[in-house]
């Protein structure tokens, strides 16, 4: 046991001996908190990165504060948006006869009982209007002044509030997919993203392709998702609350290390990680970094070029 403690003796006789010496040089001895405090409390060093606000701004940069976060299980599957078919209408004439007036073109909003063309009947000679069934987009017609409407469908009128979304699932993923699952919708890398959920699975599958049709509801009040885009999706088969995450996006590599990028009061410095489980948007944090502290999310792989840039000045 004593020798155990020599090592310790020793340190403590070569700290006396460096004090004495100090003074005797007219100096004063190192306090020992000064001695030992590490390099992330005394400054940050070479390793900081001096950006003003404005700077931030102008790269595109945003930050997050870290705290906990859902960690999910994913599915991921290709798709197309289409129109939901519950709220497609097509128009016909009530009564054969003689188009008088058209109102309406492709690509109009209506609002239901709109008129969408004036028709005189064959049989009455009498004119009626024709009328949308319900809020929409026109986006079928065929229909013009003077022709004959016969029973052929003048107008298609579409209500794209809600649009769906039908998925290309595989026959051995079908066991892990149900009515009311959450699903995260993507269009391209890093493009928009919005939830819906899962509202019908197809019992039959198809012939041509060996895939059955898994269909998302989905929100579209502003328009941004169009019938006929190609998207990808992630289906939640289950969720784990981790109680510290950032998003995947902040995470970067320095030097074969993975670090986040973390703003102090004096500049924004990479943080060493260790990394828990993860997902396509959180990834949980074991050690490395505390709650509250605010991290670089979008467009922090700037900050590491900005890094590359200040360490190979200092080697110049």
């Amino acid at each position: 046991m004593k020798t155990s403690f020599k090592p310790a003796a020793n340190a403590i006789a070569v700290t006396l001996a460096a004090a004495v010496l100090v003074m005797a040089c007219g100096g004063s001895a190192p306090s020992s908190a000064t001695a030992t405090k590490p390099a992330s409390e005394a400054g940050h060093g070479p390793d900081a990165i001096k950006l003003s606000d404005e700077q931030l701004r102008n790269a595109g940069i945003e930050f997050a504060v870290a705290g906990p976060a859902g960690i999910r299980e994913t599915l991921p599957l290709y798709g197309v948006i289409v129109p939901n078919a519950e709220r497609v209408r097509d128009v016909a004439a009530r009564y054969p006869g003689v188009i008088h007036a058209v109102s309406r073109k492709i690509g109009d909003s209506v609002r239901q009982g709109d008129v969408l063309a004036t028709i005189e009947s064959n049989e009455s000679l009498q004119t009626y209007s024709l009328t949308a069934p319900l809020a929409g987009v026109i986006t079928q017609r065929n229909a013009n002044p003077g022709e004959q409407t016969g029973e052929k469908i003048l107008f298609t009128v579409a209500d794209l509030s809600t649009v769906w979304v039908e998925l290309s699932l595989f026959p051995r993923d079908l066991p892990k997919v149900r009515l009311g699952q959450k699903v995260r919708v993507k269009v391209g890398d890093g493009g928009r993203q919005a939830d819906g959920t899962i509202v019908y699975v197809a019992p039959f599958g198809s012939v041509a392709n060996q895939t059955l049709t898994a269909r998302v509801l989905l929100q579209n009040a502003d328009g941004s998702w169009a019938p006929g885009l190609y998207v990808t999706a992630d289906i939640t088969l289950s969720e784990v609350s981790a109680a510290l995450a950032v998003r995947s996006e902040a995470l970067q590599t320095v030097e074969g290390r993975t670090v986040v990028f973390v703003r102090k009061a004096d500049g924004v410095i990479p943080q060493p990680v260790q990394l828990g489980r993860g997902d396509s948007e959180f990834v949980e944090i074991l050690g490395g970094l505390a709650a509250g502290e605010r991290y670089a999310t979008k467009n922090s792989y700037t900050l590491k070029a900005e890094l590359g840039k200040k360490e190979a000045g200092h080697d110049d």
